[in-house]
């Protein structure tokens, strides 16, 4: 079955269309990701900006082109946590129900988990008993999401996002030192407020998935034009990452934009997003993080072709 999937972050709208076979193998026809920063400006004012919204829309149009060219047989465009935030929320939704008919759903944190992980683990044995922690980190918030066995533990949406966090705290360019350490404060308080001890000390291993994890590895790949195959399965350590950190921090934006393997639109948040992923690693006390292409996108694919 040929299914489409929209995925309208608060950082990046994205979109998968895959055949969807018996047995919940996913094959890959179109992956695209732009980044539109929907939640620009949402942690001050509460509401969905105008120009973000049409940057949202023109992306749209775009990807509904693709849909109809590929003869899709279900679609569905999900939101998360800048359109579950805004007080315009509804009103961005059914417009993109309306103009692109797409079957507009604004997920819970807890339907964004459980899809995230179906997503991350589906190309995993299903009897696997390592008990991991899937990390996944969006503009306005990470979902963190254990489990083992292909079955789903404990799970969480914390209020943890590279949009939020870059507004917050660093008002720098580049961030000062004192700015990074109160990111990483507030994450580190965010994580143990929703997350209990004795999760965290179960987990043995980490995937990351979605826009700032895959940057990541492709900056440490070095690569030049984005490759899912090298991406997929990438080890970064927790030194890996603090070298990262460094590197990135001290650049200007500027600067930033031209680093190879990171989309200069992913710039101006990709410090934060390096901070999130350390500081969470450090609360689960994993000393190194899988990378994986596999995330909501698969989860919701899976859904639809079930349905």
């Amino acid at each position: 079955m040929r299914v489409a999937v929209v995925d309208i972050g608060t950082n990046s709208t994205r979109l998968l269309i895959a055949d969807v076979e018996p047995g919940g193998r996913v094959g890959e026809r179109v992956r695209e990701s732009t980044v539109t920063r929907l939640g620009e400006g949402v942690e001050v004012t509460g509401r969905l900006g105008d120009e973000p919204q049409a940057r949202v829309f023109a992306t749209l149009e775009r990807y509904a082109g693709q849909i109809r060219a590929h003869e899709c047989e279900a679609s569905a465009a999900v939101m998360t946590s800048a359109v579950r935030d805004a007080a315009n929320g509804a009103e961005f939704s059914a417009a993109v129900r309306e103009r692109y008919g797409l079957d507009g759903r604004t997920l819970s944190g807890d339907e964004e988990a459980a899809a995230t992980y179906a997503g991350a683990t589906a190309a995993r044995p299903a009897d696997d008993p390592t008990e991991r922690v899937v990390i996944d980190i969006g503009g306005g918030s990470t979902e963190l999401v254990c489990g083992a066995r292909g079955q789903l533990g404990f799970y969480v949406s914390a209020q943890i996002g590279v949009v939020r966090h870059t507004e917050r705290h660093l008002g720098s360019d580049p961030p000062r030192r004192d700015e990074l350490a109160a990111l990483a404060a507030d994450v580190d308080a965010g994580v143990a407020a929703v997350v209990p001890a004795e999760v965290r000390e179960r987990a043995q291993a980490a995937v990351a998935v979605a826009g700032t994890a895959t940057s990541c590895a492709a900056i440490d790949l070095a690569l030049e034009r984005y490759d899912t195959t090298k991406v997929e399965g990438h080890i970064l350590s927790r030194a890996k990452l603090d070298a990262l950190l460094e590197r990135l921090a001290a650049l200007p934006l500027a600067e930033r934009r031209g680093v190879v393997g990171l989309d200069p639109n992913r710039a101006p948040t990709i410090v934060a997003g390096v901070v999130i992923l350390s500081r969470v690693l450090d609360a689960f006390g994993l000393g190194e993080v899988e990378i994986s292409d596999r995330d909501i996108l698969w989860g919701v694919a899976l859904e639809l072709a079930t349905i």
